[in-house]
């Protein structure tokens, strides 16, 4: 069967080179407004691309604002900032996740709390969440707490993993009834939708990536969106070095970051965005192909569900276990197929690996069989 998913994936493609797992695809305008950016003289921080990318990821959305960071990751670590997350606070994220969920947590000074995933969605189960907050917290002064931390519960980040949306209004609704604000992971999501909404636009804050194998990329870049406009307002402001406007004084009221996406980043977005609706088409008719596959070899391909529409960003295969996992691992790589496990599970890294968690079951068993398969939108259909 490996060589035949081999042979598949070479004729999907038309190519007998080496087939990557997602990569970037530049067929519109990119050149041309990366050329008026650099022509403008503004490829840094200021410029009309970057307010131009807000307004058309806001739209896009339906969100209200769209503040333009300089990666995820940075989005995330603002964004908890902004909800108010401080030092010794605890935030609930699944540990079913790449890692940058989790290290934004750390870098505000708090601790994660693991949460298992459900197998249908692949993200944070409102099941298992409402029954570690039953059992083992409690609402003290208005805050979620802790019952063996004694900690205070400020926010939740859910993830939308691999593109497919999980049960975010179930989230919400929970977290809602504990205090707790829902910062939605939606890095890998952008364009999925969930009971006709698009995810990202669920939350307090949404946070997006454009990273150089996202569904359209800045190169490197990242989106808080909101409905909140104070919360959009200091967005801005802190991630410009929380610089007072002013035409000449350098003058600033609190401490500050770095993290603004740079106008020729954005002006790569303005055109990738133009396309993203072809890309996603072109990506939903692969996932078809797949999904006819893999019925006949009896592998288990993964479909988004009910009440979703997902842009697949990274195909997902389930395999029967971790050694035949391993198996169509070194196949397909030794055969210039690129394919990849899922992330080494959050709660088993050296640096998270004393943190609570649940019993994980459900994504202790995805870990051990999910391989990610090529999934670029292909060139030969555009």
């Amino acid at each position: 069967m490996f060589d035949q998913f081999v042979k598949f994936v070479r004729e999907i493609y038309q190519t007998d080179k080496y087939i990557p797992l997602h990569e970037p695809l530049f067929t519109g305008n990119e050149k041309k407004y990366l050329e008026n950016c650099i022509d403008s003289g503004f490829v840094s921080s200021v410029g009309e691309y970057v307010n131009q990318f807000e307004d058309q990821i806001a739209k896009y959305l339906g969100s209200d604002y769209a503040v333009a960071i300089v990666n995820g990751t940075s989005a995330l670590h603002l964004a908890l900032h902004l909800a108010g997350v401080e030092q010794g606070d605890e935030v609930i994220t699944q540990s079913l996740t790449f890692i940058a969920t989790a290290n934004a947590i750390s870098y505000i000074n708090a601790a994660p709390v693991f949460i298992d995933v459900d197998k249908e969605t692949l993200g944070l189960s409102p099941t298992k969440l409402e029954y570690f907050l039953k059992n083992n917290t409690e609402m003290k002064d208005g805050f979620c707490v802790n019952k063996t931390t004694q900690r205070k519960i400020k926010a939740c980040i859910p993830m939308h993993t691999f593109g497919h949306p999980l049960k975010i209004d179930q989230i919400v609704d929970i977290c809602s009834k504990y205090n707790m604000k829902v910062l939605e992971d939606a890095a890998e999501s952008l364009g999925s939708r969930y009971k006709n909404k698009q995810t990202g636009s669920f939350g307090l804050m949404g946070i997006l990536s454009f990273n150089g194998n996202k569904i359209i990329t800045t190169g490197g870049g990242g989106m808080i969106v909101t409905n909140n406009k104070t919360i959009a307002l200091q967005a801005k402001h802190l991630s410009t070095q929380a610089k007072i406007p002013h035409k000449w004084e350098f003058d600033h009221d609190r401490i500050g970051y770095n993290y603004r996406m740079p106008n020729i980043n954005a002006a790569l977005g303005c055109a990738q965005l133009e396309n993203i609706e072809q890309y996603i088409t072109d990506k939903r008719q692969l996932a078809d192909l797949y999904k006819v596959f893999f019925n006949k070899t009896g592998i288990d391909f993964f479909v988004d569900g009910q009440d979703t529409y997902s842009n697949y960003w990274l195909n997902v295969i389930l395999l029967k276990d971790k050694a035949e996992r391993d198996q169509f691992l070194t196949y397909s790589n030794d055969h210039q197929i690129m394919t990849r496990p899922a992330w080494r599970l959050m709660h088993k890294l050296n640096m998270y690996k004393n943190y609570q968690h649940d019993n994980l079951e459900n994504s202790e068993w995805l870990e051990d069989r999910i391989v990610n398969i090529p999934s670029s939108v292909r060139k030969c259909r555009l």
